[in-house]
């Protein structure tokens, strides 16, 4: 009898010594939150250096060292419709080390091209702030005999072969727009996927490519200074920073309405204090004049979003986007 007395205290006293002993653990780890950052901070872009995510990270990454006291360090893991690199960081330590220059690829459209995704956009991430949308726009070359969207659906349809057009790349914006135009308009388009917008562009100017669907940003230089025509944005309103270049809705053609949105997201179950941190500095960085004026004239429209606002965003875009993604018929 007294030996289960005294193994019932034993018990009894371990128990009671149990929270103290996990104490210190506790304690870690919200010093190590408090502390955060305390080295140095990667923020991986899934398109090659070019890219409308890529131009979004390198204006950004200053700002974001400058407020977090922290270097941050973009760093390009393009490939497989943009699935590398998200993949990379839904996998990584969910410690605010390693973020994602989150965007329409990877979230709203190779998930639906792929059987079997190596991640969720939504379960796979802790999404953190939205920092703006670029338009895709439908871009020729001038020796393209055509001045509007129409002239051009006219002269493709009158072409024995299928025409060329370019993308940064399969499960791209650019590649799934295509794609629908070719079906929506009864034209005949043969994609051609580039590793990032940046080769694709230097073949259109070239002339070795017809036409091709990119993001605004970087045509417009190129438009302004006569190297390459824009037919038509792929936005609702026009943008200011291409006012003369008319919209598909004006063109008959609202179903071709497509965004390349970009964020800035985290492996899932970022510590809170830290998620608040990284939400908090980009949203600090987007107020700085030298960021928004850089990021306003390469054809961005910026807005703000609470993480809770940005999750359900890109729950409203995958749910947009994967029927549409399916019907295009494109494989990854």
């Amino acid at each position: 009898m007294s030996d289960n007395r005294s193994s019932r205290r034993a018990l009894a006293a371990a128990l009671a010594l149990a929270p103290l002993v996990s104490l210190p653990n506790r304690a870690a780890a919200q010093t190590t939150s408090a502390a955060w950052p305390t080295q140095p901070i990667r923020l991986v872009v899934t398109f090659p250096p070019g890219g409308a995510s890529d131009i979004v990270a390198r204006q950004m990454a200053p700002a974001l060292s400058e407020l977090l006291g922290q270097p941050v360090i973009v760093e390009n893991r393009p490939g497989a419709g943009a699935t590398i690199g998200a993949a990379a960081v839904a996998q990584a330590r969910a410690d605010g080390y390693t973020l994602l220059a989150s965007n329409s690829a990877p979230m709203s459209i190779s998930p639906a091209l792929m059987a079997k995704p190596s991640y969720d956009p939504l379960k796979s991430f802790t999404h953190l702030a939205y920092v703006g949308a670029v338009p895709t726009a439908l871009v020729v070359n001038p020796s393209v005999p055509a001045s509007t969207l129409g002239e051009f659906i006219a002269w493709a349809r009158k072409q024995k072969d299928p025409v060329p057009f370019g993308s940064g790349g399969t499960a791209s914006v650019g590649h799934i727009v295509g794609e629908l135009l070719a079906k929506q308009a009864g034209v005949r388009l043969l994609h051609v996927p580039y590793k990032g917008a940046g080769p694709m562009r230097t073949d259109l100017l070239g002339g070795q490519l017809p036409m091709a669907v990119d993001a605004l940003p970087q045509n417009i230089p190129l438009m302004k200074s006569g190297k390459l025509r824009l037919l038509a944005l792929t936005s609702q309103e026009r943008v200011a920073a291409a006012p003369d270049v008319p919209t598909v809705v004006e063109l008959g053609l609202p179903d071709l309405v497509a965004e390349n949105f970009v964020g800035v997201s985290a492996p899932a179950g970022l510590p809170e204090s830290v998620a608040a941190k990284i939400a908090d500095a980009v949203n600090m960085a987007l107020t700085r004049p030298e960021v928004r004026e850089k990021l306003d004239a390469q054809g961005f429209v910026l807005g703000r979003k609470t993480p809770a606002q940005f999750t359900e965003f890109i729950r409203a875009q995958w749910q947009r986007w994967e029927p549409v993604v399916r019907e295009s018929g494109a494989t990854l």
